[in-house]
């Protein structure tokens, strides 16, 4: 006998949020800037679901069913029903119209209608299915669905890959499918807004209908119930349990005009659906469909183009990895990358701090789905990284013993015929040279991506993988656990530890194949072998050599910061009339707004007071005393925190020195960023900020030498919109701000008004940022009307200017990126953003990016000409710390003037040969026994 044909009622809506939420949300990001990670969840789910149903000799049906809008005849029941439901959030809005798109194009019904849930057309299609003798699937996971589950109805949950039988709707609610309404019933719903019966949770409840059979035998013999406030509770809300009741009970008898002999399974055209997969830039599903097309004859075999990098690689899933714990096998796998001339290394560390960091072990990969870990340093689980025995007798894995291993692993990494590949090769890069290992030549996959893709997306191995592969990694807490239970990752089960780590060095091996042929075909070849790459051991050296910072210079600051802030308390109380915690948001809105009952308060979603930097300066702004003692306080108490207390205890115990590490690929222009701890953001304008940079200071027998691009950003405004003015007045070295401010005010330089030289700085760096009257009033203290005439001047005074905001704005809209001189892409995704905010906010971004980036690519390139410059001259100084336009050196006390006399003109040269710049680079250089005072 033919077995019975199979029915798959796909729930389409519960699908959508659950892939949403599953997949980080810009790993799928089309050029235009709409998220697809939802799109692309479910694109994948249909396409493994119809693989599983074709392996099977039955005849299938397939439907996609969806919810039409949010009201239905629940709302006429119970207007409360689903009220508490959050807006979607705006990324997914998009893609609930492209799930339908997808749907159709994989050539499956989509239906939908209106005044229903689609829990209530399965239920309908499920009971017709049944009658006439098909078995039914319900493909989701959704609780509310298991009540349909029976002899001829299971469901099947895709994410976990887990079928949903009668024993596991019991084992999740206590009773048997039937029963499962009764139950929901009396428990309610809080996500639903289904009231239930207070008190009575799901255990009570399955109990309850356990003994008493079902909802109506309880509540007619409610009055035998002996707990007294269940018992008050069953019989006052007896009516809200069968209203909850009629709003759980799912309807299975919609009128619909579909039946279920509609849903064949039909083969999808290959072109409308391989072209809707395009239009969303899947790359890795697109691939896989065409390439099943072309064997089953539909297509022809498309051109080969650089997709062909990767074929014949299994997939990411399918790859096998293998932990080495001898000596033999480890030259053989050296051997193995040598011969290849490329092999992918990861380390695997006691810390993130990689100045702090040990190894634990390594991994390498020779090509896609081949990699192996190697470890050194594991020890038997539950020790903590103590003796090798653990209580329960379990012993340490088999290891090759350290010195060997780094050894053998010291050729490969020096050796200059093979290339190393790393994910931000630059930590490993400093571990290393821990263990007395130079690793080079080096590619970074980080970087490439980086390079092609700065502001389009995260650049983290994780989002790469999922983006460019739909492969969701093994992350760091499925091996080591998360909070209190995390354990060290020398304690983890070696299996789990190899398939973690050699995974992050195959992925990275797959990356470098996938994005290096992507810098020739999208010019940016230069940005990645000039800018970013030979940066890489710069930096790493950089990081290794760290600061010296006076200890007791910062703990003096922190008493003295301590006893500022117990004035500006005092007078906060004093204002107030009572005493309240004034690092709490809450209590401080409640004094402002409620008490004092001051103008211009916003309450945020959860119903407080905003107590925001920008809610406090403005009414600071208005003359009120409170807030601005209370932004002096907030001040202060920050740069206790972040600088005076933590950088006492970020001063590592072998160099004495603080460690800061800078992020390559984060900042979307090309600038560095520093973190742990940031030295990047120590306000420059303040007195506080100044006496914590005294704090840094250098070895004996040296002086700091602070080397500063002077006002990079507005030469590179004059060379790239080519405004002759400011050239000429950049090339005569006029003071550029004294020059506007005659240009626009029409005052003489000569005898300036100080206040007038002050607005027209404003304006000038202003406009880089693309400011607006609104922050021009703001920054200047007056009013708007002034400060839109103010603008107006400049640009008249200066139309290259507007001339290159409008064709940086266009060219953006048209490319979706900015250029810098030197050919990095900054890509600039809101600028075609409905909202008008976001737009404006991206429009900012395009104007200032070439300003910034040039300046980023400009410093960068004198950063990796210094270690040369030092080396001919023969010179001992060490760069030290890069911020924003300035470098730090250390500088031996009596090479201070040829050190600067090397390094100035280096610096100012730094952009040629790649761009002749219209207007000079100035560098200001400063000496001293402390980094303030250098500056």
């Amino acid at each position: 006998a033919m077995p019975a044909p199979n029915l798959y009622l796909i729930d389409g809506s519960a699908y959508i949020f659950r892939a949403f939420h599953a997949i980080p949300v810009d790993s799928f990001k089309r050029s235009d800037g709409v998220h697809t990670n939802a799109v692309n969840g479910f694109c994948n789910m249909i396409v493994k679901l119809i693989e599983q149903v074709r392996s099977d000799q039955a005849e299938d049906y397939v439907a996609v069913i969806f919810d039409a809008s949010s009201k239905t005849f629940r709302n006429d029941l119970y207007p409360e029903y689903k009220a508490n439901r959050d807006e979607p959030p705006e990324e997914l809005r998009p893609q609930f119209a492209l799930v339908r798109d997808a749907t159709r194009a994989f050539n499956l019904p989509c239906i939908e209608l209106e005044g229903y849930e689609a829990d209530d057309l399965i239920a309908t299609f499920a009971r017709e299915a049944t009658a006439k003798g098909f078995r039914t699937v319900i493909v989701s996971s959704d609780k509310d669905l298991m009540q349909l589950v029976n002899d001829s109805v299971t469901m099947f949950d895709p994410m976990k890959d887990k079928r949903i039988a009668a024993p596991e709707v019991a084992e999740k609610f206590g009773v048997a499918p039937d029963k499962v309404v009764d139950v929901q019933a009396l428990m309610g719903d809080s996500t639903d807004n289904v009231p239930g019966v207070p008190g009575i949770g799901q255990k009570t409840a399955a109990q309850l209908i356990g003994e008493y059979g079902d909802l109506d035998t309880l509540l007619a013999r409610a009055s035998e119930i002996k707990q007294n406030k269940r018992r008050e509770n069953l019989i006052e809300f007896a009516d809200q349990a069968r209203l909850s009741r009629d709003l759980v009970v799912l309807k299975d008898d919609v009128p619909t005009d579909a039946a279920v002999e509609d849903f064949r399974l039909e083969p999808p055209e290959p072109e409308t659906l391989l072209g809707f997969l395009r239009e969303q830039e899947f790359r890795t599903i697109t691939r896989r469909l065409e390439a099943g097309f072309v064997e089953a004859g539909l297509i022809e075999a498309p051109a080969d183009e650089a997709a062909g990098a990767l074929d014949g690689a299994p997939a990411p899933e399918a790859a096998v990895y293998e932990a080495v714990q001898d000596e033999a096998r480890l030259a053989e796998w050296i051997a193995l990358a040598r011969e290849r001339g490329t092999v992918a290394f990861d380390t695997e560390t006691t810390s993130l701090n990689e100045m702090r960091a040990e190894l634990v072990g390594f991994s390498l990969a020779v090509e896609p789905g081949r990699a192996c870990y190697v470890p050194l340093a594991h020890v038997a689980p539950g020790t903590d990284g103590g003796a090798a025995l653990a209580l329960d007798g379990a012993a340490a894995p088999a290891q090759i013993p350290f010195g060997r291993a780094l050894a053998l692993l010291k050729d490969l990494l020096e050796d200059p015929a093979t290339l190393k590949i790393g994910h931000n090769i630059k930590y490993d890069a400093v571990v290393m040279a821990g263990c007395g290992i130079r690793i080079a030549p080096v590619d970074d996959t980080m970087l490439l991506s980086y390079a092609c893709d700065a502001g389009r997306h995260k650049h983290g191995l994780d989002d790469l993988a999922m983006r460019h592969f739909e492969h969701s990694t093994i992350k760091y807490a499925d091996v080591c656990g998360k909070g209190k239970a995390q354990i060290a990752f020398a304690e983890v089960d070696l299996d789990k530890a190899t398939d973690y780590a050699a995974e992050d060095a195959e992925i990275t091996l797959r990356l470098h194949r996938l994005l290096k042929p992507r810098l020739v075909a999208e010019r940016v070849t230069t940005v990645y072998e000039t800018l970013e790459r030979p940066l890489i051991p710069v930096l790493a050296q950089m990081e290794r050599t760290g600061i010296r910072v006076d200890a007791g210079h910062l703990k003096r600051l922190s008493g003295d910061f301590e006893q500022r802030m117990a004035g500006y308390e005092a007078e906060v109380y004093d204002l107030a009339g009572e005493q309240f915690a004034i690092g709490s948001p809450k209590q401080l809105g409640e004094i402002l707004f409620d008490r004092m009952g001051l103008e211009g308060g916003r309450k945020t979603k959860t119903g407080a007071w905003g107590t925001g930097a920008d809610v406090l300066e403005s009414l600071a702004a208005q003359g009120h005393d409170l807030p601005a003692r209370v932004l002096d306080w907030r001040q202060l108490a920050k740069l206790k925190s972040t600088y005076t207390d933590a950088l006492v205890g970020e001063i590592h115990p072998r160099t004495g020195r603080v460690h800061t590490s800078y992020a390559m690929a984060v900042a979307s222009t090309g600038r560095l960023s520093s973190n742990d701890p940031n030295l990047q953001n120590i306000p420059v304008r303040t007195e506080e900020g100044r006496r914590i940079r005294e704090a840094f200071v250098p070895d004996d027998g040296c002086r700091l030498v602070s080397l500063d691009y002077s006002q990079i950003e507005l030469r590179l405004l004059a060379h790239v919109a080519d405004m002759d003015v400011l050239k000429d007045a950049f090339r005569n070295g006029v003071d550029i701000h004294a020059m506007t401010a005659s240009e626009v005010f029409g005052d003489p330089v000569e005898g300036m008004d100080p206040m007038v030289r002050r607005r027209a700085k404003a304006i000038n760096f202003g406009i880089i940022y693309g400011i607006s009257a609104f922050g021009l009033a703001n920054q200047l203290r007056i009013d708007r009307g002034e400060a839109r005439a103010f603008i107006d001047a400049y640009f008249e005074k200066f139309p290259g200017i507007r001339d290159y905001m409008e064709s940086t704005k266009d060219f953006a809209r048209r490319n979706g990126h900015v250029v810098t001189p030197f050919g990095r892409k900054v890509h600039v995704t809101g600028i075609a953003d409905k909202t008008p905010s976001h737009r404006a906010f991206a429009e900012r971004q395009a104007i200032n990016a070439p300003l910034q980036g040039g300046a980023a690519d400009i410093i960068k390139r004198a950063m990796i000409r210094v270690p040369a410059v030092l080396e001919a001259e023969g010179l001992g100084a060490r760069m030290l710390l890069q911020v924003h336009d300035e470098l730090l050196f250390e500088v031996p006390e009596d090479e201070v003037e040829r050190t600067v006399a090397a390094l100035k003109p280096m610096m100012e040269r730094a952009a040629l040969p790649a761009v002749d710049l219209s207007v000079p680079l100035v560098v200001d250089a400063g000496s001293a026994d402390n980094w303030a005072a250098a500056h």
